[in-house]
């Protein structure tokens, strides 16, 4: 077991919210087991082995509910004939055309070093939404095996798209179904599986029918939602009807569901989310870099909507998600009163509760029975710090590569910006020489 403590607490439990030294104790079963006074816990677990934080704050592990694994390999792409316009002409020229070429090697090697970067900024648990046409059967499986290697949580899906035609999407609706009953068979509460699906402008009545057909009962579906105007207006001008109400009359929606970016949303739309408990996944920098609109985020938090906050593939750092998801929200409405307390309960409240819909263990959380799943910043506040302005002091103080120790399951994965189990030079060293040949294929 592990103590970790020389710290400040953050615990993100409400009846015992902050210790200014205090530490956390995590059992050899990955649940914390005492949180108090380090000197108490330390009198209480005298063979436990002992993390210092140095002074830092210790906190939980974050969660990130909307990630793209298979983008991570774009970084510094430059890609022949491309000059996008718009946001299609970013879909087809650069992510399409990217997840064609993509083979079972390069998902494993965009995996290991996205969940590397994932755990360097602190994230302990990863909803991913994958694609890689070129080669789908097992692909799910080669993202699992990089989040295994690195001690991750995580819960995956592929998705689903008429795009390629109809054999590919029978594919990804069986890679989704096999991965999903894989997953419920693992029962170590580290990985599950989920239906994707890409957007409703390129699902067909008939293949969304067919992913509810395979879709165990234990699970829901992982899509994205009114993210440009081009979606709204297909769903409206093919269908009759605004994405939202399609979905929601194919079943698709629910409480185990995601729905992310949601942009482009009517009243109505924002009633029916609510009313079916479906989870709704916002992404600050991703649409503000496609150019696609801002959600109205202090609107949908009075909806009472389950809102959480994801990255799109654009950063695995969610610390500066926080960021700008704050000063997006100021920016959109004019008004800066606005966001201080709809952002971080995006990230430290509502994104645990949407990740335990699936994980059983309490996540998010230190306190004893919950997860060890636990972050080291390395912060020294230049004003006092206490309960009532823990967020202030993270929003303003810190980012992702402040964190110096990330543990997860009681496993300390990374200590002192060190890996323990695995070695971080040779995996970004082998992601860059798969990258490069990526980028030779793309380009032939």
């Amino acid at each position: 077991m592990i103590i970790v403590g020389n710290g400040a607490l953050v615990t993100r439990d409400q009846e015992r919210p902050f210790l200014a030294d205090g530490a956390v104790a995590v059992g050899d079963d990955g649940l914390i087991c005492g949180v108090d006074r380090l000197a108490k816990l330390k009198k209480a677990y005298p063979q436990a082995e002992f993390v210092d934080a140095h002074g830092g704050v210790i906190m939980p592990g974050l969660i990130n509910m909307h990630h793209h694994i298979y983008s991570a390999f774009a970084r510094g792409l430059s890609l022949k004939g491309y000059d996008p316009k718009g946001f299609m002409d970013i879909l087809e020229g650069m992510w399409w055309r990217l997840d064609r070429a993509l083979t079972l090697e390069d998902s494993y090697h965009s995996a290991t070093a996205t969940y590397l970067d994932c755990l360097r900024n602190g994230v302990t648990t990863v909803f991913d939404h994958h694609a890689s046409y070129g080669t789908i059967e097992g692909s799910l499986d080669q993202l699992s095996r990089a989040a295994e290697e690195l001690g991750v949580r995580t819960c995956l899906c592929y998705e689903v798209s008429d795009r390629d035609g109809e054999e590919k999407c029978r594919q990804a609706i069986a890679e989704n179904a096999r991965f999903m009953k894989q997953a419920q068979r693992r029962g170590d509460d580290m990985q599950y599986g989920m239906m994707g699906m890409h957007a409703a402008f390129t699902l067909s009545d008939k293949t969304l029918e067919a992913c509810m057909e395979a879709l165990p009962a234990t699970a829901g579906c992982h899509i994205h939602v009114a993210e440009g105007l081009e979606d709204a207006r297909h769903s409206l001008q093919t269908y009759g009807k605004s994405i939202v109400r399609r979905l929601r009359d194919k079943g698709i929606l629910g409480r185990k569901t995601i729905a992310a970016h949601c942009i482009h949303l009517s009243w109505e739309d924002l009633q029916i989310l609510r009313e079916t408990d479906t989870m709704v996944v916002h992404n600050p920098e991703s649409n503000m870099g496609n150019a696609v609109g801002c959600a109205d985020i202090p609107q949908y938090f009075k909806t009472g909507l389950m809102l959480g906050l994801g990255t799109d593939g654009y950063t695995s750092d969610m610390l500066e998600s926080y960021k700008v998801a704050n000063a997006l929200a100021k920016h959109n409405s004019q008004d800066p009163t606005v966001g201080w307390t709809e952002i971080p309960t995006m990230l430290f409240d509502h994104n645990a509760a949407m990740a335990n819909r699936y994980f059983k263990t309490p996540l998010g959380v230190l306190k004893p029975g919950a997860a060890g799943d636990v972050i080291v910043l390395d912060y020294d506040p230049l004003t006092p710090m206490d309960e009532t302005n823990i967020n202030g002091h993270l929003l303003f103080g810190v980012n992702g590569r402040s964190v110096t120790t990330t543990i997860v399951a009681g496993k300390v994965l990374m200590q002192d910006r060190v890996f323990q189990n695995v070695d971080e030079a040779k995996l970004i060293a082998d992601a860059r020489q798969q990258a490069a040949d990526l980028w030779r294929r793309v380009n032939a």
